[in-house]
């Protein structure tokens, strides 16, 4: 079987001047630009981001080798970094001048480890005594201290989504002292510490910074730990363990990834999954923190997919060489020269190129033989609508058809989350009306994923087309439609009613009449005014079939000017005539009206039948078949005369 790549590279890479052209080569997380440093005489910067607006080239003085190198956002002051002891700046926003001007730290023989912008005028030193958070006056060309904290720090770590800094403390490394910044603001959130492996004595484990990282997963922050082990028959090889790490609270050891092999590895983080890279085998696994495994305050999870590799990558060839050899070349994947950086980024310096991860969605329904699983898996992924209608089409048709059950808990994972949505709609509709929403800023209209579903979705791509098939027994189709319909009336999702339509129209194509009439009377088949005209459409193929509609109609509590009304637009007009001499209205209704519709069916015998009715009761009410000025039939008497001549008009009998 050939291989299935679930995980790529994508298409339009940030391509950069590669590191054998170069000093040195940075990245910023935060604004996801790459800086390109060259030396000599001056120093040469380029830097790249994802879009054309925050790509900039510029020179500076060469003070000596750059350590660190990052723009705040907007691209507006830049800060450098070349010595243990300060940190340079240089403006970029239009009207104020470009010199330099720089900022000790403050703390006594302390030396910069490095630092972080929190907001576009406000940055965090991280020494290895502590931080220092101040505000930047590029006007004043000065910064101002705003808070300190001191504490031995042995390496650090942003997550610039979160605004949350991350210090390894003791000797081991192992304690973690978060802090939050918000609006100018520094908080101390509560510290934790890493279980490291335990070890034969004397050796001693200190935690490494190339093992932790933190990502947001599911809109929580997680502090990732990679936790290597010896390899030995009791231990199957290394696991990732997920902190989560909340604003308020302790932070708490909440999932084990098993690996269930050793070596070196890499992790990113794509579309709320985690992604394993392994080096030797030249292949990444996929975690799915939502799919439980297990049960309790610890979930222990085993990849969701077998191990893959990324999709083979070619590099387009520039310069003099794509002239010799035009084709692309092969990327090599997992390369040593490989820097993964979190989210969901991988940079190659000596390519390069810097590429988004992404994560196919199409491969997976191949690879994952459990269909509600799968489902779940899927419902959680950004891209996954049409995705989703293809499962539901492939369970019902071919060789990879599913049996009810299996069918009847999709599409009640399915209705779940589109009941959810349809409730927080309703909320949020309801707090709009009542002006609950002005009093709460908070309250969001809600967002309609992908992963909602519908009942217009389902019809248009999957059922619909399904009852067209030749090749399926008209039982299953029928149990597939009762089965969906029975879903959503379990999630009290009221039903529309082109389902009950289809439903009929199916019915009716296999002349199953006597499963259509214990529909109809069990109410299987919701009452609706579009199904009632449905069924009128059906009575000369199925006479009982206007007896049904009637009765339907009377049961929607509508008056019968109303039902007259329904019949006459599906130009029901015997039909519309019929009924409302059967309530006894018939002296009463509106010649015109029934006269009109006649016309409209361009049936001219329907339009004599009709003429002819409306003469008699004339004549039986005032004694003429003559209609009066005031029912202003006149153009109906010229239309009678010009298509069956004068001569066919009722004649004046005596009473």
């Amino acid at each position: 079987m050939s291989e299935e790549h679930y995980l790529e590279l994508c298409d339009n890479p940030v391509q950069f001047e590669n590191a054998s052209s170069v000093n040195n080569v940075f990245f910023d997380e935060a604004n996801k630009q790459v800086f390109a440093v060259r030396s000599g005489g001056a120093t040469g910067v380029v830097v790249k981001g994802p879009d054309d607006k925050s790509s900039v080239a510029f020179r500076m003085d060469d003070k000596g080798e750059v350590k660190c190198i990052k723009f705040s956002f907007g691209n507006k002051i830049l800060a450098v970094q070349r010595t243990s002891k300060s940190v340079e700046f240089i403006n970029f926003i239009p009207d104020l001048l470009h010199l330099e001007y720089s900022q000790e730290c403050k703390t006594k023989n302390a030396s910069i480890l490095g630092f972080c912008w929190t907001s576009w005028n406000e940055i965090v030193f991280i020494t290895d005594q502590g931080i220092e958070f101040y505000q930047v006056l590029p006007d004043k060309r000065s910064l101002k201290l705003q808070k300190s904290q001191s504490i031995n720090v042995n390496w650090y770590m942003y997550c610039p989504v979160t605004s949350v800094i991350l210090l390894s403390t003791t000797v081991q490394g192992n304690v973690l002292q978060p802090f939050f910044f918000k609006n100018g603001t520094m908080s101390k959130m509560s510290k934790f510490e890493i279980e490291l492996p335990i070890v034969p004595k004397p050796a001693k484990l200190s935690l490494s910074e190339r093992d932790i990282a933190m990502a947001t997963i599911y809109g929580q922050l997680y502090v990732r730990y990679l936790k290597h082990h010896s390899r030995t028959l009791n231990n199957p090889g290394a696991e990732v363990i997920l902190y989560h790490l909340p604003r308020d609270g302790t932070c708490k050891k909440m999932h084990v990834l098993k690996l269930n092999t050793t070596g070196k590895f890499a992790l990113n983080v794509v579309d709320n999954l985690v992604v394993v890279h392994h080096q030797s085998s030249q292949t990444s696994m996929i975690f799915d923190i939502k799919l439980r495994d297990t049960e309790g305050t610890l979930n222990v999870h085993q990849p969701v997919l077998p191990a893959r590799s990324i999709h083979p990558y070619k590099i387009p060839l520039t310069g003099p060489a794509a002239v010799t050899t035009p084709t692309p070349v092969p990327c090599e994947l997992y390369s040593s020269t490989w820097s993964v950086f979190q989210p969901d980024i991988i940079i190659s310096a000596s390519e390069g190129y810097l590429w988004y991860l992404q994560v196919k969605l199409q491969p997976v329904v191949n690879l994952m033989k459990d269909k509600g699983k799968l489902i779940d898996f899927l419902l959680q992924r950004r891209d996954c609508k049409m995705v989703i209608v293809s499962v539901c089409f492939q369970l019902l048709n071919g060789s990879d058809k599913g049996n009810l059950s299996v069918i009847a808990t999709v599409f009640d994972k399915l209705n779940q989350v589109y009941k959810e949505y349809l409730e927080a709609e309703q909320s949020y509709t309801v707090a709009v009306e009542t002006g609950q929403s002005r009093g709460n800023p908070a309250q969001k209209r809600p967002v309609r994923t992908q992963a909602v579903i519908d009942q217009s979705d389902m019809y248009t791509h999957v059922l619909s087309v399904f009852t067209e098939k030749k090749d399926v027994s008209h039982k299953f189709i029928i149990a597939v439609l009762m089965e969906y319909i029975r879903s959503l009336n379990q999630f009290q999702i009221t039903v529309q009613h082109y389902l009950y339509e289809l439903v009929l129209k199916t019915l009716v194509h296999h002349n199953l009449f006597y499963m259509l009439h214990q529909f109809l009377q069990y109410h299987v088949l919701s009452d609706s005014k579009p199904l009632a005209c449905l069924l009128l459409s059906l009575e000369s193929t199925y006479p009982p079939a206007h007896q049904l509609s009637l009765d339907m109609l009377k049961r929607l509590s509508m008056a019968n000017d109303e039902i007259v009304e329904v019949l006459l637009s599906k130009q029901q007009v015997l039909g519309a005539l019929r009924f409302i001499r059967g309530v006894g209205g018939h002296d009463n209704i509106s010649a015109r009206k029934f006269l009109d519709a006649a016309r409209q069916t361009r049936e001219e015998m329907l339009f004599y039948t009709i003429f002819r009715f409306f003469e008699q009761r004339n004549q039986r009410l005032r004694g003429s078949p003559h209609f009066t000025p005031g029912e202003h039939c006149e153009e109906h008497v010229a239309y009678f005369k010009h298509i069956f001549g004068g001569e066919a008009l009722m004649k004046l009998t005596a009473s």
